[in-house]
């Protein structure tokens, strides 16, 4: 019952609606199981002479009002659990998603887009078709059968002739238990390519201006068609599995006809079965035939969509690396410091230390810069601050407070975060600056564009404020991206702010006036200077150099320049590095 979790989770809120739509179609199933008891009766009457043109008459009424009461019942049971299985598909992306919001870097970092994308789009659909196609062919079917046997044990028709005719359809459970669990792994294995070949698709589309550049067209539809290819020879597999399952039940059903027709015949013949009675049979036999190709139908879809299902389940109960303790507080970090304790950190699947005994106290109000060559330990830094990682306990603390005792919302929501790689969402510009504060004021979200020197490149835009940008910003250019990732930041106005490389893109004048912005408005409030470029710490109060994890300096930039060390050999080969351009 586990691994159908999030399905029992929806059927338990609906299931008076399922129970009505079973109702609607058991009582329609049942009223056409008369059809060839009235269609035998009418053959007798017929035979012995014994209808009128009125009977004929009120045989073809009473046949289109079984026609009509089966069509309106099992319309509106099909109706409803159509409509449930949408309403299944909404919840359960809803859940998904809702969940993936409770997942941790890690997680992310080993599953791409395209993947998950294949969880909402393919799986979800899969487990749709199957809850609603299922219920109601199986609930057609199964009543169909059961009511069309019990019409034929009221008959006249004797019963070694009718056990007889259904004998071949005693083998359907064997194939049941045959088939299934090869359908339900094929199953499996293809859905796992479609999202492979999904999250392949995503990254080709991601970088289509890349590949354009570089000429490399035929190289990337050749990897793409390798997944494709993949997926393919995946779903033949199971095709042929399937289609192979599908096409025995039907026959099974045939060879039931078959017996009916020559054994039924026979005794008909020779005058031990009324040709009414022997109508009615193969009539009844040839009703359960269809409904026994749905039930196989059914079952086929099941195992398909039990992989999919199980694949949902599994993703539902991963838990995010990053837990809130039980007593997690919400604490005010307006005056906060930050202190460090002894910090060392391994990501996980990873045995080399990305920090290593680090030790460093930032005073609340204090602008703090941190340089150091690629892979120092920089942004790992950023990110267990952010508990996008868990620091070790007692490592990290703010205010005082371990912050693995504060709430994450707290945590997060009084720190402003702007990256290197800003990432922009296709809507408009102002709703990107104020994504934090949704209910900025227009003079709010221009003010903090001025401040993050953006404004001016706005205004040039026909529709200012209002532009749509295209997927991921791509409208803008890098540097412009930066400074709007910025002014989302700014407009924030949080106690402690994280510029992790931010301003790498825009040139040094226009980084010159970003700088001097900063330290105007951010006067009173923590904020900590992550970069390449010694040009954007100069006015920090205090600059921490790291190297392989390690703090390996620390001082004012006028301190730093004068002692030898890897601050003033950065320093000195970016100054040979702007002469050069000069």
């Amino acid at each position: 019952m586990k691994s159908q979790r999030v399905l029992v989770e929806y059927i338990q809120g609906k299931w008076p609606y399922y129970l009505l739509a079973i109702a609607f179609m058991t009582a329609g199933n049942i009223i056409q199981s008369f059809y060839p008891r009235i269609i035998g009766n009418f053959a007798d009457q017929l035979k012995q002479n014994g209808l009128s043109e009125s009977h004929i008459i009120d045989y073809g009424l009473l046949l289109l009002g079984v026609a009509l009461a089966f069509g309106v019942l099992a319309g509106l049971g099909q109706y409803i659990v159509m409509r449930l299985g949408r309403m299944f598909e909404f919840f359960t992306r809803g859940r998904l998603f809702d969940h993936f919001m409770t997942l941790g870097e890690h997680f992310y970092s080993r599953n791409g887009v395209g993947k998950l994308l294949s969880y909402v789009m393919n799986d979800v659909t899969a487990v749709r078709e199957a809850l609603a196609r299922g219920i109601n062919q199986s609930t057609n079917s199964s009543i169909l059968i059961v009511s069309t046997v019990s019409m034929m044990l009221l008959s006249d028709i004797p019963l070694y002739l009718i056990a007889v005719s259904v004998l071949p359809l005693l083998a359907i459970p064997w194939i049941v238990v045959v088939f299934g669990p090869v359908i339900r792994s094929r199953s499996l294995s293809v859905q796992e390519a479609l999202g492979k070949m999904t999250e392949s698709a995503e990254e080709q589309f991601g970088g289509i201006r890349v590949t354009k550049k570089f000429a490399v067209e035929r190289i990337m539809s050749e990897r793409f068609g390798a997944e494709a290819d993949r997926v393919h020879d995946k779903q033949l597999k199971l095709v042929r599995v399937s289609s192979l399952f599908q096409a025995l039940i039907p026959f099974l059903g045939t060879l039931s006809l078959i017996v009916a027709i020559v054994f039924g015949g026979y005794l008909t013949i020779h005058g031990r079965l009324s040709l009414g009675n022997f109508v009615a049979l193969t009539l009844y036999i040839r009703m359960m035939v269809n409904p026994l190709q749905q039930i196989g139908g059914v079952i086929n879809t099941m195992q398909r969509s039990r992989a999919s299902l199980d694949r949902i389940n599994e993703l539902l109960s991963k838990e995010g690396e990053i837990q809130e303790a039980e007593q997690a507080q919400a604490r005010d970090l307006s005056r906060a410091g930050i202190r460090i304790r002894h910090l060392t950190f391994s990501y996980p699947d990873s045995e080399p230390e990305a920090l290593h005994d680090l030790s460093l106290d930032i005073k609340p109000g204090t602008t703090v810069g941190i340089v150091g060559k690629t892979g120092s330990g920089k942004t790992t830094l950023v990110k267990l601050l952010l508990r996008m990682y868990d620091p070790p306990e007692g490592a990290i603390a703010i205010g005082g407070v371990d912050i693995r005792d504060l709430t994450l919302e707290s945590l997060r929501s009084q720190i402003a975060y702007v990256p290197q790689e800003g990432f922009l969402f296709s809507t408009t510009i102002r709703d990107n600056i104020a994504f934090y504060r949704r209910d900025s004021a227009m003079n709010q979200v221009e003010e903090a564009a001025k401040q993050a020197q953006i404004y001016g490149n706005i205004v040039e835009f026909p529709d200012r404020f209002e532009t749509k940008l295209g997927e991921r910003g791509i409208t803008l250019s890098g540097g412009q991206r930066q400074r709007t990732s910025l002014a989302r930041g700014l407009i924030k106005h949080a106690p402690i702010m994280i510029l992790d490389d931010s301003v790498s893109a825009v040139d040094a004048v226009t980084e010159q006036r970003i700088v001097e912005t900063i330290s105007s408005v951010r006067q009173g409030l923590t904020t900590i200077v992550i970069a390449h470029r010694i040009s954007a710490l100069k006015h920090a109060d205090e600059i921490v150099v790291l190297d392989e994890g390690r703090i390996v300096q620390r001082g004012t930039h006028a301190q730093l320049l004068d002692q030898p060390g890897l601050y003033a050999l950065l320093h000195a080969i970016q100054e040979e590095g702007n002469r050069d351009a000069e």
